[in-house]
């Protein structure tokens, strides 16, 4: 590992310098990253890198998905269970199913069981590369809570899938019993086991004389533990992750202190920024591996398989899309639902057309043992390999780029299920400002008079009373206050050095008040 050490720090430089690219030329990263990992595979003399399928289940998944849970609204993901449960678990498994039959039907040697294996590896879309996307476009806040639930919940079901299908093609049996027995405690004993970690963690959090650093320490291997006690008892670790996630984030406020939770969210962001980088990079890189050990199958015969695959992905992701949005529209009519609106044509061609394959199906692909209990080869597995690959590179390419100019050309409206965000920033600081008064007024009134730092904050709420004052700052007027906040920085820095008897850490101190002022203006 040593001997390629120079390579990994080179590869991060390159993850760096590829997102600045991505981000200029308005093009979303994972994109570019698998495009520079085929196109960096091609080097002579470049290392093949074998990347274990266990690497990325247990170091680089529980923190992705726990960083997703954190982020998410749970009033969001509550909001739109039935839609989300529908593509996370049904959308899924019709996937599955049709991949199974077209791979049946048209690749020899693909039996049912091998054709549902491979729907079970490439059935999830993969939730960085849409949410990445979505960055550069504006769309409804009900299709992004969408898309950001169905991320958290698919590669459970996929998974879940995929492990049946593998145990049908080892065994040759498929017993329907024992798969719904599996199948529930899969998602009864993932799911309570991460609310069970999750509780011991806050109650650590809580009773524990932890520090700042330990608190975050605390959260990194939270998502770790979770997942491997579901695996060690043969449930989802996924769903765990999910589940505790969930359970930790909508209490954070209760464990956490202001400290901990400004600087965590500054250290996830940064690792999740690493672990993403490399996970595509690395999908690139894997072509020259997985093309060597495709054999009695021509090269361009094994392409037409994995686009007649990825087409069918397609397809069915769009159809189940509109199927899903006539079965809310029928449903309404008998159960409360979360939409009543027609969201039209344009909506679901959206939702169908963000389905990019990502990790999670090349990990699964990768983890297709070499060889049965029997010691015989397993069946089609440098070309299930292949397809996957195809599958992960097509859609990241062909929909990756073309989804912002769909969303463009269809004219989907950037907000129309909330009031604007400037409207609704304004209400609720002058609402706060209201209450705080009235607080004050009703528990503190005598100290108010005695101490003047509370009758300033009285006058300063009392001013958002006014309209104006109460509004954002304006775009000149910021520009103005940051040239001070940058004033200020260099008077800090040159009293530093033009007195020895100031103490830096004080002068450090100064300086990051500053920083923290910049970072409340960006809010304002």
């Amino acid at each position: 590992m040593i001997d390629h050490f120079p390579l990994y720090i080179a590869m991060l430089i390159a993850i760096v310098l590829l997102i600045m690219l991505a981000n200029k030329i308005k093009v979303a990263y994972p994109v570019l990253l698998v495009i520079a990992g085929l196109l960096i595979s091609f080097i002579p003399g470049m290392p093949v890198l074998h990347v274990n399928p266990e690497l990325i289940f247990i170091i680089f998944l529980p923190p992705l998905l726990y960083e997703a849970a954190w982020s998410i609204s749970w009033k969001e993901l509550w909001k739109w269970r039935r839609i989300i449960g529908s593509f996370a678990f049904v959308v899924v498994f019709i996937t599955a199913l049709t991949v199974a039959y077209v791979a049946n039907t048209f690749i020899p040697g693909f039996s049912l069981a091998l054709g549902f294996l491979l729907g079970g590896i490439v059935s999830p879309p993969d939730a960085v590369s849409a949410g990445a996307i979505l960055k550069f476009v504006k769309v409804p806040k009900r299709m992004s809570s969408i898309l950001e639930g169905e991320s958290l919940l698919n590669d459970a079901s996929s998974l879940i899938i995929f492990r049946f299908a593998l145990i049908a093609v080892a065994t040759g049996q498929f017993i329907w019993s024992d798969a719904l027995m599996s199948f529930g405690w899969m998602l009864v004993g993932g799911t309570g086991i991460g609310l069970l970690v999750g509780w011991v963690f806050m109650k650590a959090h809580k009773r524990l004389p932890t520090d700042v650093n330990m608190d975050i320490v605390f959260t990194i291997i939270a998502p770790y533990v979770m997942y491997i006690a579901a695996e060690e008892v043969h449930a989802s670790g996924i769903l765990a992750v999910v589940g505790g996630g969930l359970f930790l984030s909508t209490r954070r406020h209760q464990f956490l202190n202001s400290t901990a939770r400004l600087q965590s969210v500054n250290v996830w962001q940064s690792l999740v920024f690493v672990l993403n980088g490399i996970v595509f990079l690395l999908i690139g890189l894997e072509l020259p591996e997985i093309t060597a050990g495709l054999e009695g199958v021509a090269l361009s015969t094994a392409v037409f398989y994995g686009l007649l695959v990825t087409g069918v992905l397609i397809i069915t992701r769009i159809i189940s899309a509109y199927g899903a949005v006539v079965v809310t529209l029928i449903a309404r009519n008998f159960i409360t639902v979360a939409d009543t609106r027609n969201p039209g044509a344009k909506v679901p061609l959206i939702l169908g057309w963000t389905g990019m394959r990502g990790v999670v199906s090349l990990a699964a692909a990768l983890s297709i043992p070499v060889k049965m209990a029997d010691g015989t080869d397993f069946p089609q597995r440098n070309l299930i390999l292949f397809i996957t690959f195809i599958a992960i590179l097509t859609t990241l390419v062909l929909q990756g780029l073309t989804l912002p100019l769909l969303i463009r050309w269809l004219g989907i409206p950037e907000n129309d299920d909330y009031k604007p965000e400037a409207e609704l920033d304004f209400r609720i600081r002058k609402g706060m400002a209201q209450q705080s008064i009235q607080y004050l007024n009703k528990n503190y009134a005598e100290n108010i008079a005695q101490y003047p730092v509370l009758k300033e904050l009285v006058h300063r709420w009392e001013r958002f009373n006014d309209e104006e004052s109460a509004r954002p700052m304006p775009p000149e007027a910021k520009k103005i206050y940051l040239d001070l906040l940058e004033f200020q920085r260099k008077y800090l820095i040159s009293k530093n050095h033009d007195y020895a008897n100031v103490d830096e850490d004080v002068i450090r101190k100064h300086l990051r008040q500053v920083d923290i002022e910049e970072e409340k203006l960006k809010i304002l």
